[in-house]
């Protein structure tokens, strides 16, 4: 095997041109100098912002609903009275800290693969550092996918009802129009899932600068009520949250199934990680989100302890007369903004499903140069605007759909913290009492709220449980018919070493041209090949298998790019090729199979390409006598298989010399 050794001009991985690190004419990759501290400082200030603008629209917009929840639960069983409203204030303020300062943003984020977070990302990592034990590796995948199924259902449900939310604003400051309400949230959605094409980076940098602006309003809102009445801050105090669960505990178990909106977008921020990165979010969080929050919550305790009329829609009445029309406009547009979050938390954590083999090849757009997080699956995009639509519609309001809220929400915390306590020893070398204590803080506080929201099912709480159950019935069945078709593939593919040396002792015809096969290694026979000698009895005059990887970085210098092996044999033209592309490279095989032949990894022209034949190894899906799954899922795995990305779109393969090869493969 030989890598690649560029010629003089030659750069990239795949055609010459910009984007690629550059050359100084002899093949070398010029090192550019380190960026100015000033740059980078720059550079983290404007990645914070967009940050803003995806990561932290779900829990920034937790205000509009949240304590207004509290206080109509259970005909309200909260009162407006100093005790409970303490007690409550107390509640969020630590539910917070504990949970998003302390459990994500401290810890969480530390938990990263390769970059990536979100609860697929960590159970791949606690996959890897369980590996020698195959039963509990098995047990964490299936954790894993019970989290992304409960993610899945919060991201349907948290755009209708942050959307609604800041909608019915209408209601407060122009009730004439209030029934143009639903009307105006499905053009709102429309518009919020058509833009996600254009990828995070830009929506954050255009949502970034609303959000910071509606960070700053919710911060001014509240402190205006703090000054007036401090007394307000007594509420922080962790007491008074533990008189009124002692006090109350029927009452403040009901009130926790709402307190439990402050932290909803808790597991969005983790999952979009490999978005942005761990130190703009944590920045972010710290020096404005946090923050606004708290004053904006302590405001509105303060309105309420003042006005219990208040209690109503304590948000918007905490603004003055003439600002609530336009912060009704400022949170429909913050609240498309939340979306944001669960959106893009949802296109990463599905990527990481189909790269751990639990959901079938998706098309996955690469939105950013520098990001690999950055990313859009329009399939994704779609399913989730339905269910979106779906739900506002049937639902109505955001007081219906809060019934509906929670439930998800709550189980992948509690998920997560699962996880969280497997990786700890292994991963940071926790002692046990470490562990202990987090279990305790962490764990408890969440079983309870997961708790105080299962009173929710029979109102609504189902909705989310059918789409978690949806979820993985799609992805143990892909998992399963998988593993099944691997098997047998694996059985017809053969050995590689064994087919050539079988074709050098048959001396087939060799026809004039190039045949390449991509195929995933270099071990086993590509099903195409066997079946092009075996129905056409000869082969190609230069036969090349090309292997695709993609990297962990934007793009890969030329000389490490390729790798070639002439398979023990250097006179039958039977060749393999490995091909590592950047997450920003366009994969694209017969653009880097010329790029080869030009830094003299090919020992062919690359104008000998121009005209030459691609085989994709793919077969039909036949049901055997012998039941391995049961009718339905095998039904449902085979409808998948054929809605998969299309590989010859995905390699950029010429539609016309493409051909499309096989056995059937039997499930």
């Amino acid at each position: 095997m030989k890598a690649a050794t560029p010629r003089s001009g030659k750069q990239g991985s795949g055609e010459q041109g910009a984007g690629k690190p550059a050359s100084d004419g002899s093949g070398a990759i010029r090192k550019s100098a380190p960026p100015a501290p000033n740059a980078v400082r720059g550079a983290l200030f404007v990645t914070a912002v967009a940050a803003l603008g995806v990561v932290f629209g779900d829990i920034g917009t937790s205000p509009l609903y949240a304590l207004k929840t509290v206080f109509q639960l259970d005909g309200g069983a909260v009162l407006p009275n100093q005790a409970d409203v303490f007690g409550v204030i107390s509640l969020m303020f630590w539910s917070i800290t504990i949970v998003v300062s302390v459990k994500y943003v401290g810890i969480l984020m530390r938990a990263d693969n390769n970059g990536e977070g979100g609860v697929m990302s960590l159970a791949a990592l606690a996959q890897r550092l369980y590996a020698s034990r195959a039963a509990r590796a098995g047990a964490l995948l299936v954790i894993g996918i019970v989290g992304v199924s409960l993610f899945y259902g919060d991201s349907i449900i948290t755009p209708a009802i942050s959307v609604l939310s800041a909608v019915e604003g209408l209601n407060v400051t122009s009730p004439a129009i209030a029934h143009l309400i639903i009307p105006i949230a499905a053009v709102i959605v429309v518009g919020l899932f058509a833009v996600q094409r254009f990828g995070t980076g830009r929506v954050g940098v255009l949502f970034g600068p609303i959000m910071v602006l509606w960070f700053v309003v919710l911060a001014a809102a509240g402190l205006s009520m703090v000054i007036q009445y401090p007394g307000v801050l007594l509420g922080l105090s962790p007491s008074y949250a533990v008189v009124f669960i002692v006090a109350h505990p029927g009452v403040s178990f009901v009130a926790l199934g709402a307190v439990v909106l402050v932290i909803t977008g808790a597991e969005a921020l983790y999952a979009d990680m490999g978005h942005f990165g761990r130190s703009p979010i944590r920045r972010a969080w710290f020096f404005l989100v946090f923050p606004a929050l708290t004053l904006n919550y302590l405001g509105q305790a303060a309105l309420i302890l003042h006005d219990p009329a208040a209690r109503a829609n304590p948000f918007f009445l905490l603004i003055p007369d003439w600002g609530r029309l336009p912060v009704v406009l400022l949170a429909t547009a913050a609240t498309v903004i939340a979306s944001q979050a669960v959106i893009s938390g949802a296109f990463s954590l599905s990527r990481q499903a189909v790269q751990l083999g639990l959901l079938p090849p998706l098309t996955v757009r690469q939105t950013s140069e520098r990001e690999g997080g950055q990313i859009y699956l329009p399939a994704v995009n779609a399913l989730l605007f339905i269910g979106v639509m779906a739900v506002m519609l049937t639902f109505g309001s955001s007081a219906r759909l809060s019934t509906a809220y929670g439930i998800s929400v709550t189980g992948a915390l509690v998920v997560d913290t699962l996880l969280l306590l497997l990786v700890a020893r292994p991963l940071w070398q926790w002692s046990a009492w470490k562990i202990v204590v987090a279990a305790v803080v962490f764990g408890a506080l969440e079983l309870t709220f997961l708790a105080g929201n299962l009173f929710k099912v029979v109102n609504g709480g189902w909705v989310p449980l059918l789409i978690a159950a949806a979820v993985i019935t799609v992805m143990t069945t892909w998992r399963r018919g998988r593993q099944l078709v691997q098997n047998d593939r694996r059985k017809k593919e053969g050995s590689l070493s064994h087919f050539i040396q079988e074709i050098r002792k048959q001396d087939l015809p060799r026809v004039p041209g190039i045949a390449v096969f991509p195929h995933p290694n270099k071990d086993s026979t590509p099903l195409a090949l066997r079946a092009n000698v075996r129905h056409n009895h000869v082969l190609h005059e230069h036969v090349i298998i090309v292997s695709v990887a993609t990297a962990k970085v934007p793009h890969v210098p030329i000389n490490e790019a390729f790798a070639y092996d002439d398979l023990g044999y250097s006179d039958d033209g039977i060749d393999h090729v490995s091909i590592r592309f950047g997450f920003s490279d366009e994969p694209n095989i017969p653009r880097a199979l010329r790029a080869a032949c030009r830094a003299d990894v090919l020992p062919l022209e690359s104008r000998d390409f121009r005209q030459a034949s691609y085989f994709i190894s793919r077969g039909a899906i036949r049901v055997t006598g012998a039941a391995k799954m049961v009718a339905w899922r095998r039904s449902l795995f085979i409808a998948l298989a054929h809605n998969a990305a299309d590989p010859a779109a995905r390699f950029g393969l010429p539609p016309l010399r493409t051909v499309t090869m096989g056995n059937d493969v039997e499930i």
